[in-house]
C-alpha cells in the first residue's frame, strides 16, 4: 500500500510541474495538455503495473535504473506483441535514450497495429527519422507528417513540419496557410514573429512589425558567432541563421531559438530565460546546454540538404563566452 501511495505521489509532483506552467501559459486544457497527463500517469501506472512487486523490500539497490525499466518493457511486449500503448511508450522511451534505430522500430510496430490511423504516432516515427538523420526533413518524414495533418489538421507539429515540407516542394501558399494555423495556436513571442516573417515572404507581404521582447534576464549561454572561410564562400548573404539551444539528452522539441540574418555575422549572441520557448522549461534550469547555429538556405529552422551549421555543448551561467563556428555542410 505504501508504494502505491508513493507511486501517486510522484505523479503528482510530475504533473504538478509538467503540466500547471503549460495550462497557466495556455489559460485552458488543451489536447497537448490532456495527453501528458494521459501520458504521465498511464505510463508510471504501465511500469509499475509490469515490473513492480510490492514484496520488494525498500532501501538502497531495490530500485530498478532507466535501462532495466526499459528492457522489462521491451521483454513484456514479447509476450504481447498485440499491445499497442506498450509499443509506443518503448517508442518514446528509446527516443528519449537516443537509441533512434529501435524508436524507429517500435513506432512502426504501433502504427501497424493502428493501421495507421493514428496522427501522434505518425509525428513520433517522423521526429524520430529526423533525429535519426541531425534534424533533417527527410522524404519519409514529409510524407508521415501529411498522413498525420490528414488525420489530424491542427497537430503543431505536423503543421510546422509540414509547412517546411511544403515550402521545400515550392508550394508556398500551402506552407503559409500551415503555418498561420500554427501561429494560432499560442505560440512564443520570439517564434510567433520568426513565422510571421516567413508567413509574409511566402506571401509577397512586407515583414511584419516586431513584438515587443521581454526585458532580457542575465544570459545563461553567451556566444562569438562566426563562419569558416569555406562557409562565408558558400553562403548567400541573405540566408538566415538560427542559433538553436537544446537539451543534449533529449534534443527534441529545442529550449530556445534565436534568429538573425546571415550579413548580421560575426555576432555575438546572448540566450537567457527570455529565450526560452515553453514555460516551466527555462534554460538556467539546465546545467548543460547543446548549442546549434545552423544557416538555412529555405529559410526553414529544419535542417536540409545545403545548410551548413556548427555546434557545442556548454555549461548553463558559466559566465564564459564561447566560441562557436558555423564550419559544417550537411550533406
Amino acid at each position: 500500500m505504501t508504494l502505491w501511495i508513493v507511486f501517486a505521489s510522484l505523479c503528482f509532483v510530475a504533473l504538478a510541474f509538467v503540466v500547471w506552467p503549460l495550462y497557466r501559459s495556455l489559460g485552458r486544457l488543451t489536447p497537448l495538455i490532456a495527453t501528458i497527463i494521459v501520458l504521465t500517469v498511464g505510463f508510471s501506472a504501465f511500469l509499475y503495473n509490469e515490473i513492480g512487486r510490492p514484496g520488494i523490500p525498500s532501501g538502497a539497490g531495490s530500485a530498478p535504473d532507466t535501462d532495466e525499466i526499459v528492457a522489462s518493457l521491451a521483454e513484456r511486449l514479447k509476450d504481447n506483441p498485440e499491445d499497442v500503448n506498450g509499443w509506443v511508450l518503448l517508442g518514446r522511451s528509446y527516443q528519449s535514450m537516443q537509441r533512434y534505430d529501435d524508436a524507429i522500430s517500435a513506432f512502426e510496430k504501433a502504427l501497424a497495429l493502428e493501421q495507421g490511423q493514428n496522427a501522434q504516432t505518425m509525428v513520433s516515427l517522423a521526429i524520430t527519422l529526423m533525429e535519426r538523420q541531425g534534424g533533417e526533413l527527410t522524404d519519409r518524414a514529409s510524407s508521415l507528417f501529411e498522413h498525420a495533418l490528414a488525420l489530424e489538421p491542427n497537430n503543431p507539429n505536423a503543421l510546422f513540419y509540414g509547412g517546411s515540407a511544403a515550402a521545400r516542394r515550392g508550394d508556398t501558399a500551402l506552407a503559409a496557410d500551415r503555418w498561420e494555423a500554427l501561429v494560432q495556436q499560442d505560440a512564443p513571442p520570439e517564434i510567433r514573429e520568426m513565422m510571421q516573417g516567413k508567413i509574409n515572404e511566402w506571401r509577397g507581404l512586407p515583414p511584419p512589425a516586431a513584438e515587443p521582447q521581454p526585458t532580457a534576464t542575465d544570459s545563461i549561454v553567451s556566444l562569438n558567432l562566426s563562419l569558416s572561410e569555406e562557409a562565408a564562400a558558400a553562403l548567400p548573404a541573405n540566408a538566415r541563421v538560427f542559433v538553436i539551444a537544446r537539451d543534449p539528452a533529449q534534443p527534441s522539441p529545442p529550449i530556445a531559438v534565436a534568429p538573425l540574418q546571415l550579413a548580421e555575422i560575426p555576432a555575438r549572441v546572448d540566450l537567457d530565460d527570455a529565450d526560452s520557448m515553453v514555460a516551466g522549461r527555462p534554460l538556467s534550469g539546465f546545467a548543460e546546454i547543446e548549442v546549434v547555429a545552423r544557416v538555412s538556405l529555405s529559410g526553414s529552422p529544419a535542417a536540409q540538404s545545403g545548410d551548413w551549421s556548427g555546434s557545442l555543448i556548454v555549461s548553463a551561467n558559466s559566465g564564459q563566452t564561447i566560441n562557436l563556428v558555423i564550419d559544417q555542410e550537411i550533406p
